[in-house]
């Protein structure tokens, strides 16, 4: 344990932090499953574009903060768009 007082107010930044990021992350993953299960279960282009739209707002938002790299956040975009406008062109 820490008995330094500016070392105290560090760990509790942290540990803030840590649960933050945690928290954004799962947001993430959530987000990309939900679209991920729209297209697998072929909805509407409509509705899977909406959810790719909160998608990328979702990881946008983290990558402006620093919780993933941006060039993470680049790719995740990438693969999840290549899907869904596989699903829109096979629909139309």
């Amino acid at each position: 344990m820490a008995n330094i007082k500016s070392q105290e107010k560090r760990n509790k930044q942290n540990e803030k932090r840590r649960a933050r990021n945690t928290q954004v992350k799962s947001s993430i993953r959530t987000a990309a499953k939900k679209v991920e299960k729209a297209v697998a279960a072929k909805q509407s282009p409509d509705a899977v574009k909406d959810l790719y739209v909160k998608f990328v707002s979702t990881i946008d938002k983290a990558a402006g903060v620093g919780v993933v790299h941006r060039k993470n956040a680049a790719r995740k975009k990438s693969r999840i768009a290549k899907r869904v406008n596989a699903l829109a062109k096979a629909q139309s």
